[in-house]
């Protein structure tokens, strides 16, 4: 783990320049999203070196007593035991963090796991940069060639394969939730079951209480727009769904004016383009859905900030207003009152994140 840590150090700024090329990622993020997936590999490496025999704590023993009536205690352990392969798939938004040598890879190498991945297709030649740093640590360090392999592919089916291949004993997996669902529903068919962990998507509620609304409805409106558009939308807590007490007219003034000033930007991937546009043009076409505001489109290939509204009833109604929309996209639910905004939390699936906005007086 230390020495593939360094060795995507060694890589330069050949990795920093191909991802920026794939992912129109700026600079300046890709260089903190570096250094915290080398931090996350050594974090791992110094929990195993801080306790080699029992990494996390997970080894227990009991003593025996031979003393003890009425009949002598033996000795007890509670060990662990690698799963064997684990499968993992790279995420389009974080090419480095959540991707080819990422935290769930770093998790499953130090469990003593070996690692298929899958790269994600927004990336694949920081992926097969990535997966010569981890063949050159793997050859510096002696270990066998098969702790740690990569698939590049764009076929759909590869994924479910690997996912069905016997040999795969635990899959981990950052991405949407209709494909975390594909995926579990083949590895439901598979005669021996095994863990699936993931981290879906998510439209991150943000609760804004009607003293927070009415007093800061500016800075508010303000907050959840920067919010939203910051990375273009594309982070997995980005804030999707604003639930605000009815009549917030400063606010929602407010909202839209950031939203019709927003620049639009890069997306990660045309796929992720065409699925933004075809989500958005849905939403404008639901009865009883308005648009507050969109930004300025300039290129083809960008994704343009979009606010929508509804009441309460409609949401609840519309299957399709709860699903997430990747990019900068929003929706701003309006409650009449605090029985009708615990129906619509109660109703609501679960969540990466959560906010409760309120004053500091209230």
């Amino acid at each position: 783990l230390e020495c593939i840590a360094e060795q995507v150090l060694a890589l330069g700024d050949d990795l920093l320049t191909q991802t920026a090329q794939e992912t129109n990622l700026p600079m300046a993020r890709l260089q903190g999203e570096r250094m915290r997936t080398v931090n996350q590999l050594k974090a791992f490496a110094s929990a195993l070196r801080e306790n080699p025999d029992s990494p996390l704590g997970l080894k227990l023993i009991d003593e025996a007593d031979s003393n003890r009536s009425p009949l002598p205690k033996p000795r007890t352990e509670l060990n662990y035991l690698p799963l064997g392969p684990v499968a993992v798939f790279g995420a389009s938004n974080f090419p480095y963090a959540f991707s080819t040598l990422g935290g769930d890879t770093a998790a499953a190498l130090a469990a003593g796991c070996p690692v298929v991945v899958k790269n994600h297709t927004a990336h694949p030649g920081t992926g097969e940069l990535m997966a010569r740093a981890a063949l050159a640590a793997i050859k510096e360090c002696d270990m066998p060639l098969g702790v740690f392999s990569v698939l590049q592919s764009d076929v759909y089916d590869i994924s479910h394969q690997l996912v069905a291949a016997p040999a795969i004993k635990a899959v981990g997996f950052t991405g949407s939730f209709n494909v975390a669902n594909l995926l579990q529903a083949t590895i439901a068919k598979r005669q021996e079951p095994i863990p699936f962990y993931g981290e879906l998507g998510s439209i991150n509620p943000q609760i804004v209480l009607p003293n927070k609304a009415q007093n800061e409805g500016k800075a508010m409106a303000e907050a959840l727009c920067q919010s939203m558009l910051m990375g273009n939308g594309q982070f997995c807590t980005s804030p999707g769904l604003w639930l605000v007490p009815t009549g917030c007219n400063e606010l929602e003034a407010e909202v839209a004016n950031c939203i019709s000033a927003a620049a639009s930007d890069t997306l990660l991937t045309p796929g992720i383009v065409k699925t933004f546009k075809k989500q958005v043009s849905q939403r404008s076409e639901l009865e009883n859905v308005e648009l507050i505001a969109k930004g300025e489109l300039t290129e083809d290939f960008h994704g343009n900030a979009h606010v929508f509204a509804c009441n309460v009833d409609t949401y609840l109604a519309t299957p399709m207003l709860r699903e997430e929309v990747f990019g900068p996209a929003a929706l701003l639910v309006r409650y009449e009152s605090m029985e009708q905004l615990s129906l619509l939390v109660a109703a609501l699936e679960g969540q990466l994140t959560a906010s409760v906005h309120d004053s500091a007086d209230a």
